[in-house]
């Protein structure tokens, strides 16, 4: 049953790719709200994290209970806000710490599928090293 839903979050993903390609994923570590809009995100970016909001880049917002996340992306022609809402579990997130944690699209991927990305990872990391 998880890899049927991680075959339809690749499906989405390869979509989305196709419209929207951040320059970065970045990872706002503290919870948030999830209640406010594109406004008050963007007005995070730089008044919180110190990130320019346009700078193609998509920020990435969870709320306290880690079942929801917020992703913006603003740049030169618009802003993008997209939401993802797992209906069991928790989305893992990075410890506290910095204010952000960069991520690839690989992991970007398993975190949206609700799956252990820093574990997987760290296997990934071990079998590059194995080979």
């Amino acid at each position: 049953m998880a890899g049927v839903g991680l075959d339809r979050v690749r499906g989405v993903a390869a979509r989305v790719d196709a419209v929207i390609r951040p320059s970065g994923i970045l990872l706002a570590v503290e919870p948030i709200d999830l209640r406010c809009g594109i406004d008050r995100l963007l007005v995070l970016v730089q008044s919180a994290l110190g990130h320019d909001a346009f700078d193609g880049s998509a920020y990435v917002f969870r709320n306290r209970c880690g079942s929801r996340i917020k992703v913006v992306m603003g740049d030169a022609t618009g802003v993008w806000l997209c939401v993802r809402r797992l209906q069991q579990g928790r989305f893992v997130w990075p410890r506290r710490g910095d204010a952000l944690c960069q991520v690839d699209a690989q992991q970007f991927e398993w975190l949206c599928a609700g799956v252990d990305w820093q574990r997987l990872s760290l296997r990934t990391k071990d079998l590059a090293r194995a080979l």
